[in-house]
């Protein structure tokens, strides 16, 4: 059953196992481009609704529910991970973007904007418990990405277009303070390692980190990027990773004495990266659905696969704790699945694969 507002609404499917499984013409194993490893399908869970674009993933590992932005639709989707069905399809959060669940406070964090360059956005706080949204806090111009800074208590939000941090105290749900970081603002990240806020300037093309306490930029780094969007940072060794979204390229950037390894190549239009900390692999999914895996070692990063996994295979995100992939798509055969795979590198030689002109049907 789904949750949809204050009543379930049973989803169409078939339930077998409490698995809800749909035929999806999927490759088994082996990657077509470089025989190093390959993808598997694990399943296809099918999402509600009429194509539409997705966007951020979180996943609450205390109840293992995957929170992901229903960009196209204005909603929020609940998926039990353990179970691998939808719970809730939340109306109510236009043009999502940011997802971020935080566990110890059965808290998840929704940015939503109308559309339009000059209409302010808000962050929804939304009880983890009930699923009720119980705050609507207002941000700069298109709230994107989104971190948490437990040590003062503060949510950083990036405002794309209002080029600027919107910074929120988390046990008032109020706005305390506005970052101005002098361009669009890509995505935004707690550096655990030194406790400051990463976020990156698209439009200057420029690493910032920022002092949560004083609110104050501390230090700027130019990147040999065009339009960084994205961003994982590393705390040993102390890297950021981030992708360029006009240029198609990754960066391995030290953070302690600024020097940057040279770029690797990526699928077009880099968007969102998802880390693998035992195998200590980066998976980089792009807009035009190839989606990389990287080796790092030592903070360098070496390409071991690349694979064309569905239009617009732009989200992707890593449970450590089963060792599974999620990869929302927003049109595979005329409607919005969730893909569940798993990668790994040993295995067999390539059995089948996907035409890069079509996004397999479910």
């Amino acid at each position: 059953m789904i949750r949809s507002g204050p009543l379930p609404i049973a989803l169409a499917g078939i339930v077998l196992l409490g698995i809800i499984l749909f035929k999806d013409p999927f490759f088994a194993v082996g990657d077509a481009q470089n025989n190093a490893g390959g993808w598997t399908l694990f399943a296809t869970v099918p999402l509600p609704g009429p194509p539409g674009r997705f966007d951020y993933q979180s996943l609450d590992s205390r109840t293992g529910l995957l929170y992901i932005a229903g960009l196209g639709r204005n909603s929020l989707l609940v998926l039990n991970t353990r179970t691998k069905q939808l719970v809730a399809d939340l109306p109510g959060f236009p043009h999502a973007h940011g997802v971020l669940v935080v566990p110890s406070l059965h808290r998840v964090y929704v940015t939503v904007s109308p559309k339009g360059r000059s209409r302010t956005g808000h962050l929804a706080v939304v009880d983890t418990d009930s699923f009720r949204t119980i705050a609507m806090i207002p941000t700069g111009i298109h709230p994107d990405g989104l971190d948490r800074d437990p040590a003062t208590g503060r949510l950083f939000v990036s405002n794309e277009w209002g080029n600027s941090l919107t910074v929120i105290d988390i046990r008032s749900n109020r706005p305390i303070g506005t970052v101005p970081l002098g361009g669009e603002v890509g995505n935004t990240r707690l550096d655990a390692a030194t406790g400051q806020i990463v976020s990156l300037v698209q439009s200057t093309g420029d690493l910032v980190n920022v002092n949560p306490s004083t609110l104050k930029i501390v230090q700027r780094i130019p990147l040999p990027c065009h339009w960084p969007h994205s961003l994982f940072l590393l705390v040993h060794p102390h890297r950021a990773f981030v992708t360029c979204e006009k240029d198609d390229r990754l960066l391995s950037v030290n953070l302690d004495n600024e020097k940057i390894s040279p770029p690797l190549s990526t699928g077009e239009k880099p968007d969102v990266l998802a880390w693998d900390p035992e195998d200590r692999r980066l998976f980089v999914a792009s807009e035009s659905g190839i989606v990389s895996v990287y080796q790092e070692q030592a903070g360098r990063l070496s390409e071991i696969s690349s694979q064309f996994l569905g239009t617009a295979a732009h989200t992707i995100l890593f449970d450590p704790e089963n060792r599974q992939l999620y990869l929302p798509l927003e049109n595979a055969g005329g409607r919005p699945v969730l893909r569940i795979l798993g990668w790994r590198k040993e295995g067999p030689a390539p059995t089948t694969s996907i035409d890069p002109e079509q996004s397999p049907s479910p």
